[in-house]
Order: structure tokens, then C-alpha cells, then sequence
């Protein structure tokens, strides 16, 4: 099995989760520049839409799988129940040069699972694995993994792992939880252990990556201490926090700064946007010091980056002259 650019790491590794309106084109790129992981992922794109969806539809789903090779190596997802749209969206991901391909296998959103896609594909085990042999067609060289849960509505490992591995793809994410927790308690990492243990004794040379709850890099070194996993995957710790990676902690004008950055990046890159998406960043960005309620607030009723870069002056000048 050849495991492409994932043979390559440096292990343990540190990896970006794909988050649907969150890890768009512009946040990675700021994530780029502040504190690059090993690994950088899209946002989850509808293979469906890629392909059967008219020419104006196709054009917009592929502005989510813009990217920089700042980002190398990058990972596009995609989520499906039909093989032969995989195959296509792979063949799609290869001539855009990507580093590889992803199936979801683990989102639990109702109007996914109703094509069958997402978590459903834990209750479908053999068209989970059409869906990876349809990918490795479609994909040519570039690397084909997996990101599911531990199962369904319990601890499922032992059946759908293995099921998994026997598709042989170059890595498998793992979200401590089921799909019937969704995130409602916490991670069950003794089940990556579980997971890593139940890889080596089929001797799969697939990579075993845990995810879930993670908030910090020391947090996830612990976590591959204690489990022997090959790398972790940190998803929500990212908001608001583009230097996760790297272990600095910013002040609040290099925050606030970002901040900035970040909107103008937004606007330059994906005009064809709403702009209300980044505002669930402002709420990350701007907490825990004296005065975020309020510029919060007024950060929520602004329409562009000119009136966000206004409010942030503004604030930091009038909390300069306090001091």
C-alpha cells in the first residue's frame, strides 16, 4: 500500500480537522502563516454537487476546494453514498493536484445521513467499502483516508474497523464518540488505544489518528503518548486561535490584529460568501478580556473588513488611553 505524502510525516503528526464554514480557503491560509500543522484539510464538499450539479453549481462547490501551496500537503473531503460519484470526485481532486482524498464517514448531520452519507455509512459497512475502492480508482497515486466515529449508537470497533482496514486506506481518523453522542460527552481516547491495538494485531499498515476534545498541542502529544496513535487531529481549538499549532500565545492586539487579516482574507478570496460566516470567528477571537462583550456586540453588526478594521481601532485606541 502505497501511503503517499502520509508515509512521509514525521510522526506523532498534528492535523487540522475539516470544519464546514470554518477552515474555508481564508482561514487556512491565515492558519499558514501563524502556526502551520502537518496536515491541512478542506471543508467537507459534496461529491454529489461536484458532479451532478449544473455548471453554476459545480463552479461555486469548487471555490471550496480553492487552495495555496502554502498548504501542502492538503487534503480535500468529500462525502457521498454513491461509488461512482467518488470515483469521479477523486479523479476531479487528482487533476487539481491535491495531496489526497478524504471520505467522511462520521458526520452525523440529519440531511447528510439522509443520502445515506456521513455516519450513515457505519450501519453500511460494504458500501463503505465501495465507496474506498471506487476513491483509490478515481484518485490514481494520491492517498485515500478515512474520518468516521467509534460507531453508531455504541462502541462498534471491533466490527467496522477492521472492515475499514480491510480496504486497506493510507489512514483512518477516529472521533472518540459515536455518532449517537455526537459532542455531548467527552472523547473516549482509551478507545483509540483500542483502535491502534486492534491495526496492529491485523497488522494493517494503515495510520491510526485520533480526534476529539483536543484543545492544545501538549494536550495532543499526551494523547499519543497514552494511546500509541499516529497523530492527532484537532478540530474547535482552531477558533479563534490560527497559532494553535505553533504553541504561541498571542497578545490581544496581535489577536485583534488577526482578526482583521483574517475578514480581509474573507472578502478577497471568497466574495461569493455571506459575510454573517465570519462572524462566528469574532465570537472566538474576541473573549476573555475587558471590553469583548461590548466590541463584540458591535463587531456583529458590521457588513464589511473597512468597518471591522474601524471597530478594532477604535477599541484599541480608546483601551491604550485608559491605560
Amino acid at each position: 500500500m502505497d501511503c503517499g505524502f502520509w508515509g512521509k510525516l514525521n510522526r506523532p503528526f498534528f492535523i487540522q480537522a475539516p470544519m464546514a464554514d470554518v477552515t474555508d480557503a481564508a482561514f487556512r491560509r491565515i492558519i499558514v502563516k501563524y502556526g502551520k500543522p502537518d496536515v491541512l484539510y478542506t471543508e467537507f464538499v459534496s461529491a454529489d454537487g461536484l458532479i451532478l450539479a449544473d455548471e453554476k453549481g459545480r463552479e461555486i462547490l469548487k471555490k471550496d476546494l480553492l487552495f495555496s501551496d502554502t498548504e501542502r500537503p492538503i487534503v480535500a473531503q468529500f462525502f457521498t453514498s454513491k461509488p461512482e460519484i467518488m470515483e469521479k470526485a477523486a479523479a476531479l481532486a487528482a487533476s487539481l493536484h491535491f495531496d489526497g482524498i478524504d471520505i467522511n464517514m462520521g458526520c452525523p448531520d440529519r440531511g447528510i445521513e439522509k443520502q445515506g452519507a456521513g455516519a450513515m455509512l457505519i450501519k453500511n459497512p460494504k458500501l463503505a467499502q465501495d465507496l474506498i475502492a471506487a476513491a483509490k480508482r478515481g484518485a490514481g497515486a494520491l492517498p485515500v483516508s478515512i474520518k468516521t466515529r467509534v460507531g453508531y449508537n455504541k462502541n462498534e470497533l471491533d466490527e467496522w474497523l477492521p472492515l475499514l482496514l480491510s480496504a486497506d486506506p493510507a489512514a483512518v481518523i477516529i472521533h472518540a464518540r459515536t455518532r449517537k453522542e455526537m459532542s455531548k460527552v467527552p472523547a473516549h481516547w482509551d478507545l483509540i488505544t483500542e483502535a491502534v491495538e486492534i491495526r496492529n494485531r491485523l497488522k494493517s499498515k494503515t495510520l491510526i489518528i485520533g480526534n476529539g476534545d483536543v484543545m492544545n498541542l501538549d494536550e495532543a502529544k499526551q494523547r499519543v503518548v497514552e494511546t500509541s496513535a499516529d497523530g492527532v487531529m484537532l478540530g474547535r481549538a482552531i477558533f479563534g486561535n490560527p497559532w494553535l499549532f505553533s504553541g504561541h500565545t498571542p497578545t490581544l492586539e496581535e489577536k485583534l490584529s488577526v482578526m482583521v487579516e483574517h475578514t480581509k482574507m474573507f472578502e478577497e478570496l471568497l466574495p461569493h460568501k455571506n459575510f454573517a460566516i465570519m462572524k462566528k470567528h469574532y465570537k472566538s477571537y474576541v473573549e476573555d478580556f475587558s471590553g469583548a462583550k461590548e466590541l463584540r456586540a458591535e463587531l456583529m453588526e458590521t457588513r464589511n473588513a473597512d468597518e471591522i478594521e474601524d471597530k478594532v481601532n477604535a477599541f484599541l485606541k480608546k483601551k491604550s488611553s485608559v491605560v
